[in-house]
């Protein structure tokens, strides 16, 4: 790669992955700061939401599997100039979400007590988690379908608009949150309700917004025909992306959610502790993943253009944005760590735990950006989809959840060893990233001619 192609490089990375950085930044600030305001008013609050927060997580395995399979086309699509494939892959990423969106929304209303109870045995955290979820779920549908309108406006090069829908849906989260959560004036408090109100609200508003930018742009409007275009040959190109980014996805996210189980049978404080570090996490993760995504789209548009050996070099180029990351994430968790400490109403054991999670996440979120660029950017980019399923499979339910549950419900040891076996599995993976990609499973071109 000459001087000229690394300035390219680096102009085409910052522009696409700067946006998307703050847009992910902006929708983690959407779920922190329901967390945030339920950090002031109980343990049992914040602790509970966030166990009734994990359906609306694993839905998100779901239709973000179905989404990552469609932008990778898309992309391709993209950057070979045919928009009528463009329109039909994003129309089925549309399709695919609303389905899974009822799916989930009717299993969390008529089974919310249910669902707290295996997260949970205490009665208190069923009580406000149940409520909490037979309301949100009303925002399911309209969470999954976003995300599909969401990808096209990343793949067309209006990250920004993103960005911009992102400052609009914080703040009003934020004041939708403090009014309904505590209550002002002829306005009652809510509680924790309040906060699912607050996020029905803020989903509407983006919602609408991206339906409205969408049919004014030409290139991706969404007609009656095109929305209900169904093509088996289609079908199967989704598919052979499909299974291998599910696999990852429910692999990785239910693992969180069995951290969820194990942590919640430790008590309310390693609960809560955790709850306050996953806040932490997820606001640092949106900047790799930001950069993840912008390699992705790059090199997906490079393959779709058979410009094969120009996408190896931005493969290439690639590792030293890795190691790059995981410093600026180590430097994340140390100023983003001493805030939460600060902000959030913990018990002192709770407090203790807090701490001791965030020194082990400094390093854990090293490990992370050097695997997600790979991941979940340069291989799904060539539709190398299935590796990132197997290696968590391996990583994480061969290796450290086995071991967590060994370590909780059999040896019954400390909740930090506990803990930070149950966080192994990224740093495990980090050996095998190279060997992956000298193999170059992902240098293909998936386009194909249109058809009518």
């Amino acid at each position: 790669m000459d001087l000229d192609e690394k300035k390219d490089f680096n102009k085409q990375l910052m522009s696409l992955a700067v946006p998307l950085a703050v847009q992910n930044l902006l929708t983690s600030l959407v779920g922190a700061s329901d967390a945030l305001m339920l950090g002031r008013l109980t343990q049992d609050a914040i602790a509970a939401v966030s166990l009734a927060n994990q359906v609306s997580f694993v839905m998100s395995l779901f239709y973000g599997a179905t989404v990552v399979a469609a932008s990778v086309l898309v992309s391709q699509y993209w950057g070979k100039g045919d928009y009528l494939n463009v329109r039909r892959f994003l129309a089925m990423s549309i399709r695919y979400a609303v389905g899974i969106g009822v799916v989930f929304t009717l299993g969390a209303f008529f089974f919310a007590e249910q669902i707290i109870g295996i997260l949970s045995p205490e009665q208190e955290l069923i009580r406000i988690g149940s409520e909490y979820l037979r309301i949100v779920c009303f925002s399911f549908v309209l969470t999954a379908v976003l995300s599909s309108f969401l990808m096209i406006m990343k793949v067309s090069g209006h990250a920004k608009l993103s960005v911009w829908i992102s400052v609009v849906t914080v703040t009003v989260d934020m004041a939708a949150d403090f009014f309904l959560i505590y209550g002002f004036g002829k306005i009652p408090a809510l509680g924790a309700n309040g906060s699912a109100y607050s996020t029905i609200v803020v989903e509407i508003i983006a919602l609408t917004w991206c339906v409205i930018w969408t049919q004014r742009n030409e290139k991706i409007r969404i007609e009656k025909d095109t929305l209900f275009y169904f093509s088996k040959e289609y079908e199967r190109d989704m598919w052979k992306i499909i299974p291998g980014m599910l696999a990852s996805s429910l692999s990785w996210g239910l693992s969180i959610t069995m951290h969820s189980f194990i942590l919640g049978h430790l008590g309310t404080d390693a609960t809560a502790a955790a709850s306050v570090t996953t806040v932490a996490q997820q606001l640092i993760q949106g900047l790799t993943h930001g950069f993840a995504t912008g390699i992705g789209i790059m090199i997906g548009q490079l393959l779709g253009r058979n410009e094969l050996d120009k996408a190896k070099r931005y493969g290439a180029r690639s590792w030293k944005v890795t190691l790059l990351l995981g410093i600026i994430n180590v430097g994340l968790v140390c100023i983003v760590g001493p805030l939460v400490y600060i902000f959030y109403v913990l018990e002192p054991q709770a407090k203790q735990y807090l701490v001791q999670m965030l020194i082990f996440l400094a390093f854990y979120m090293f490990a992370f950006a050097y695997n997600t660029i790979f991941t979940c950017g340069v291989f799904p980019a060539g539709g190398d989809s299935i590796y990132d399923g197997i290696s968590v499979l391996i990583a994480t339910w061969c290796f450290a959840i086995p071991l967590a549950l060994i370590a909780c419900f059999v040896l019954h040891l400390p909740v930090m060893v506990i803990y930070v076996v149950m966080c192994l599995d990224e740093i495990v993976k980090v050996p095998f990233i190279k060997w992956r990609y000298n193999k170059y499973i992902w240098l293909k071109n998936l386009t194909k001619e249109t058809a009518g």
